[in-house]
This record gives structure tokens, sequence and C-alpha cells, in this order.
């Protein structure tokens, strides 16, 4: 007889019928396990939530009033026969792989992750397991990632050649992550930083959570544009080029992804500059990561599924694509990545 595995991918999301909760389902379910804040990852309609105490504040900010339970990095808990348990992604503040184990057998879902410090996230910590679903965002060996200093360096260089001219520097970036870690990168001696208010409401929440940032200015309707010559204002990707953004007069833009790798992907964007930088990890970051698992069964999900399976098979691993509708980092949207 076929032993059920302990997690199961349905029309739901995936499942765990030991413990009868999924994980970061897009489906409306009675319990979902959420791995990150990400509008992919956390979806509205779920009865009953649990994810880390650090990512809650900002799932209450995007969902509303929820019923979410919350656990600490590393704590265990008991669901049914399961024991479940959430392990730092490296991802955004408060991002999660959640632990599953049922007797000896131990199954590890990544959500997104990255592997480098930002300094602001907790850093990813690799977890043992038998089975290992994992992002595959950025799975083509053509995205390597610069350290994060030496983007910082780029960033700052051409801010304050704006601010030389004359120009607001606009930079396009996610509300959640993304943008507080730009925003740690940069250097305020160069001038003032402005954030749109999507980013700014994060910010808030963030900094009620202890996390350190530099001084921002709410860029809302009532900003005195010409006031802030000079400035670099960080902005939704959505919101670059808009006849809000104009109002600010001579500007340049740039987009911060990792997608920038891509010189067709710059080219269709329009921007000034492109500055690869993730919240993902690159392709050499998805391998180590892998490797440190020690896993054998691998269940890729998201970004370059079935050439990322491949080579996982061909250096020995048993690797398969799972559909899921997870998204990863997209440059259309204000809430991901």
């Amino acid at each position: 007889m076929t032993r059920t595995p302990l997690l199961t991918f349905t029309p739901n999301g995936i499942y765990c019928p030991s413990g009868d909760f999924y994980i970061d389902p897009w489906r409306p379910v009675r319990r979902a396990l959420i791995t990150h804040g990400h509008a992919d990852h956390a979806r509205a309609g779920h009865e009953h939530y649990l994810c880390t105490d650090l990512a809650a504040p900002v799932m209450r900010h995007r969902l509303g009033p929820i019923d979410v339970e919350t656990v600490a990095y590393g704590q265990v808990l008991t669901i049914g026969d399961a024991q479940v348990s959430f392990h730092p992604a490296g991802h955004v503040p408060g991002s999660a792989q959640i632990r599953v184990q049922v007797g000896g057998e131990i199954w590890v879902a990544s959500g997104d992750y990255k592997i480098e410090n930002d300094g602001l996230s907790t850093p990813f910590e690799p977890v043992e397991c038998h089975h290992f679903i994992t992002e595959s965002t950025f799975g083509l060996p053509m995205f390597h990632w610069q350290p994060q200093s030496v983007i910082a360096a780029q960033i700052n260089a051409w801010w304050a050649s704006c601010a030389a001219n004359d120009q607001t520097a606009f930079l396009g970036a996610y509300a959640l992550g993304k943008a507080q870690r730009l925003l740690s990168m940069l250097n305020p001696d160069i001038g003032p930083i402005l954030t749109h208010t999507a980013i700014e409401n994060t910010n808030v929440i963030l900094r009620g959570q202890g996390t350190t940032l530099p001084d921002t200015i709410l860029a809302d309707g009532s900003i005195d544009h010409k006031v802030y010559k000079g400035a670099l204002v960080l902005a939704p990707p959505s919101a670059l080029g808009s006849a809000w953004a104009r109002k600010f007069g001579a500007q340049q833009t740039a987009f911060a992804s990792g997608w920038m790798q891509m010189r067709g992907v710059r080219r269709r964007r329009a921007g000034d500059r492109g500055f690869v930088i993730s919240d993902h990890a690159d392709w050499n970051g998805l391998l180590s990561a892998i490797k440190d698992t020690g896993a054998e069964n691998i269940y890729v999900t998201h970004g370059y599924t079935d050439i990322f399976a491949r080579h996982l098979n061909d250096i020995g691993l048993n690797a398969q694509v799972v559909p899921t509708q997870f998204e990863g980092e997209t440059l259309d949207t204000s809430e991901d990545a």
C-alpha cells in the first residue's frame, strides 16, 4: 500500500494531512501556516493563520483583522500528529521556512529565501530534512548577485550624480523587504530620502518592531516638491513615471531587481538605470541552500522550474516540478519581492 506523503500538493495549496493544515494556501482554508507577508504567500480569507511573531504586524496591516497565532523562530508546536517549527528564510523581515516532522520523516517548505545576510532580515539558516520544497525564481546560471556593499555603492553614486544635476532620483522598490533593505543601504548625507505612502506605511510597522531605518519623509499629496531638489524617492515600480512622480520635475528613474540582470528587461522598463539586487537566492544560492539541507527529494516551485529541476536531477538528486500560484519577484506589483 502506498503511504500518503507528509505534505501533498492540492488545488488549495500545500497540505499536511497529519496536522490538517496548509502552507501558504492560495484558496481559503481553515488553518494556514504562512511563510511571510507578501501577497502571493499571505492571502485573505483563511479562518486561522499561524506565522512568526515578526511577520504578524505586516500581515495584520495588509489583511485586516485576521485570527492569527504567532510563533518564535525555532519554537516547536504540535499540530495534530505533526511537529511544526519556523526557521529564518532571510527573504524579508519575519520570513520563515516551515519544518514539518511526523515520526522520523522531515519536510521543509522554504517559501521565498535568500542566502546573503542583508543586515535587516534574520539571516537564512539551512534546515536538515529529507524533502525540501524550494522556489526557483532565479533558477538559471546567468543569475549571480554581487555583494550588497557593491550595489549600495552603485546606487549612492547614481543618486549623488542626480543630486549634482538638480534631479530627483526615483528608485523603484517593493513595499515590504526590498524598500527597507535599500533604505539601509542609502547614504543620507547625499540628501533627503522620501518615501511613497505604501512604503512608508510598512516602514512605520517595522520601526515599531525595533527595526532601525534612516529618517524618511512621506511623499504624499501635501509635499512641496520644490523643497526637495536632489532627493531620492523610494516608490513602488508601478508609481514610477506616474502623474504623482512627474510633479517632482527633472528626474531619473531606476529599478532595483534581480531581473535587471537581463538586458531585455532593462530596455523594456525604460528606466535610466537598473540595479541588480534581489530578495531571492541566485543560482549558486539555491544550490548551496539545497545542498545544506541534505535532502534527496526536491520539489521545485515558481520560477525556472523545468530547467532547475533538470539540473538537480543531473547532479544526482530526485527533483520534480510542482505547480503553485506563487509568483516570486516581479516588476509589476507594489507588494511582492
